[in-house]
């Protein structure tokens, strides 16, 4: 974590944070080859050690999921997104 980058939020150390490679490898079912070759900057050990930094604060990242999750939906309000209006 470094004060002033990424909202102060843990990075792989490339302004990508930790939860967002937790949100593509568990939630997108994306491999952690699949995340280095959709973002060529990081490499596969920056995956793994994301990853097993996710796990030593499982918690934490998910509390800040929830609150990114939270403030979309706030920002949201009651206006439908584009697909809702598409369809």
């Amino acid at each position: 974590m470094t004060p002033g980058i990424c909202g102060g939020k843990p990075t792989d150390g490339h302004r990508i944070k930790v939860q967002d490679i937790e949100i593509w490898h568990e939630r997108m079912g994306m491999s952690p080859d699949e995340i280095i070759y959709q973002h060529p900057s990081i490499t596969l050990s920056d995956v793994y050690a994301a990853l097993a930094y996710y796990h030593d604060h499982r918690e934490e990242i998910r509390q800040q999921i929830e609150e990114g999750e939270t403030f979309a939906k706030q920002l949201q309000g009651n206006k439908p997104s584009l697909i809702e209006k598409i369809l």
